[in-house]
């Protein structure tokens, strides 16, 4: 018999993060990113340690194919065939690996991507070529099954190829659906019990879809610039707090 919540997870924390999903749904689909990331930091904050990235992954998964199905006239699918096979690729080496990593090392890593990305000169062409999507999309896959949310980076790496907030946007969703898609297999043969966590997981993701069709509605009133502005406004601000974990956990160390 499948519970309504699972052992470890209270009513009244369940109908919280069931409010953050839709939040943290809209502010992604309105801005482009930052609500994966912001729902991992929530999740961090109330769920058991070894839950946050597996179910962090599922939530995203359905949350991104809500966002990419409603969108899906913008994506452009040239990027979507180039990103595609560095996903199996990437998934594949972490399965390989996966293990517990300094988490400073990947978020360090990802800050700093993310900060030059947004700030430094634009990447050369054969950069944003296919084999450049390619081994971004492999790279990001890799350390998405340690650090959960490779959201910013991928957003970043995305803004370099658009110009236009709606391709960005649905671009964007579609490459972390895929990206998302071999975590669910990946955790759930190392043994992860989703079953107890189906019926959270299923709202989890509705609230998601809801917070998704809000966020598009304010991304219509949005001019590119405007967009493009607070967008990397946004990823520089999640850069920093990522800058700001790895300096307190070196601190301690």
């Amino acid at each position: 018999m499948i519970s309504i919540l699972p052992p470890d997870l209270s009513p009244h924390i369940a109908i919280l993060l069931l409010a953050c999903s839709v939040a943290t749904s809209l502010i992604t689909a309105a801005l482009g990113a930052g609500g994966g990331l912001l729902l991992l930091v929530l999740m961090a904050l109330w769920l058991p340690p070894a839950a946050i990235i597996p179910v962090h992954g599922i939530i995203q998964l359905g949350s991104n194919a809500g966002r990419a199905g409603l969108t899906w006239r913008h994506v452009d699918w040239r990027v979507i065939a180039a990103f595609a096979p560095g996903v199996a690729l990437g998934a594949f080496a972490g399965a390989l690996v996966l293990v517990e990593l300094s988490p400073w090392v990947w978020q360090l890593t990802i800050a700093l991507f993310v900060l030059y990305l947004c700030w430094g000169p634009k990447l050369p062409a054969m950069a944003l070529g296919r084999g450049g999507i390619l081994l971004a999309s492999t790279f990001t896959s890799f350390i998405s099954l340690f650090v959960g949310a490779t959201g910013p980076l991928v957003a970043a790496f995305i803004k370099q190829l658009h110009r236009d907030r709606h391709k960005t946007v649905a671009t964007f969703a579609m490459s972390m659906c895929l990206q998302h898609l071999p975590k669910a297999l990946v955790f759930g043969l190392a043994g992860f019990a989703f079953r107890e966590w189906l019926v959270f997981l299923v709202a989890m993701i509705a609230c998601g879809f809801l917070g998704t069709w809000l966020g598009l509605r304010v991304l219509d009133r949005l001019g590119n610039l405007t967009f493009h502005r607070v967008f990397n406004v946004l990823l520089t601000l999640l850069a920093l707090r990522l800058l700001w974990l790895v300096w307190q956990q070196l601190s301690v160390a």
